[in-house]
């Protein structure tokens, strides 16, 4: 039995799986292999070689750069150079069709610019590229590629120290010191979803249950912070509290109580998985005390890591209600699943957004040119 306090408060329970929930378990993971959930072996090997050969190339790059910039070949070759990944792949819950989030990260010299001259021209030379899109002026500026077959979202982030060594970590919080807003918005991406997997008590429980969250959110439309809904970290964050909650439970009661929570949480009431800490930068945490923008978050759910910011920023009045709807329809179709009435695949029907209304609107983009 687990009886390490996890998150902001004591769990709420302690009580070891029935025979009944383990069964109710054992048909959840069924239902998520039937779906194509999980990866084959094969595939997921093949994702450990493109981010070998990434790793390879990041630490060219930062080796020509650093001889561009007249270091000495040692000085050069010590320079080293990180390849981080975040989002679905660090968590441990893509599938087939995932793409990978991954975060450059280089030492002092190597600018931004490199970044989208020296190392895209790399990328470019390399046989196993099949598309590039590089995106400077981006919120998070990025490189978008098709590589071996795999989508790769590549970001960039430069510390203020003379070399980034294999076995570095991003948990120092000073390492943030000294570095711009968008490189501090690079590493956040790595940082939180490193603190989410510190913060539960069993990954592989807290893993099922997302993966069954992230299907159960896109299929009923409410997945995706562009639209006004929550997106995949911030639907990590809500699972992960819940796994803290209850640490002994497997994912299938993880489920049950994520619904029956959040149905009835007291919200605008913040979630968090630790308490919100101070650092060693001028740097806006959130905080409705002080912000009145905090204030007019309407879910909020907050990142764990230092700085930390309310990841449901774009909820609207209409998108709670409709997220409100979709917890109560699940906590009555799971009271159901556990009394034997239904099953998990009730849970995972379609959403009929496109009968439930009279009226759409349809926006076309259109652009001269693929470059556009």
């Amino acid at each position: 039995m687990n009886n390490q306090t996890y998150g902001v408060t004591p769990p709420i329970s302690l009580t070891d799986p029935t025979s009944k929930d383990k069964e109710l378990n054992d048909l959840l993971i069924k239902e998520l292999k039937v779906r194509g959930s999980y990866e084959s072996e094969a595939a997921t090997l093949k994702r450990v070689e493109v981010l070998t050969t990434l790793q390879k190339l990041t630490e060219d790059f930062v080796y020509e750069v650093s001889l561009r910039k007249n270091m000495t070949q040692g000085m050069a070759k010590d320079a080293g150079g990180k390849i981080f990944t975040f989002g679905s792949y660090r968590l441990g819950v893509y599938g087939p069709s995932s793409d990978i989030d991954a975060l450059v990260v280089v030492p002092r010299h190597v600018t931004r610019e490199d970044f989208f001259t020296v190392f895209e021209k790399i990328l470019r030379g390399r046989p196993e590229l099949e598309e590039i899109n590089s995106v400077k002026e981006a919120f998070v500026p990025i490189i978008k590629l098709e590589f071996a077959g795999i989508s790769i979202d590549l970001l960039f982030a430069k510390l203020d120290i003379p070399r980034v060594p294999h076995d570095l970590t991003l948990d120092d919080k000073n390492l943030l010191k000294n570095i711009d807003e968008k490189d501090m918005r690079a590493l956040n991406g790595t940082r939180v979803t490193d603190e989410i997997l510190r913060l539960v008590p069993k990954p592989t429980v807290f893993k099922n249950a997302l993966r069954f969250i992230k299907m159960w959110a896109q299929q009923r439309a409410v997945y995706a912070n562009v639209y006004g809904f929550p997106g995949g970290v911030a639907w990590a964050m809500l699972v992960a509290r819940i796994c803290q909650l209850y640490p002994n439970a497997v994912s299938a009661v993880i489920l049950e109580k994520f619904f029956q929570i959040y149905s009835q949480w007291n919200w605008p009431q913040p979630v968090l998985l630790k308490q919100i800490e101070d650092g060693p930068l001028q740097v806006r945490v959130w905080n409705p005390r002080l912000y009145a923008m905090d204030r007019q978050h309407r879910m909020p759910v907050i990142t764990p890591a230092y700085p930390s910011m309310c990841a449901t920023h774009n909820i609207t009045n209409s998108t709670q209600k409709i997220i409100m709807n979709e917890f109560n329809r699940g906590v009555e179709i799971i009271g159901e699943i556990f009394t034997g009435q239904k099953v998990w695949s009730h849970l995972l029907e379609r959403h009929s957004f496109f009968h439930q209304y009279k009226f759409y609107l349809c926006v076309v983009a259109a652009t001269k040119s693929n470059a556009e």
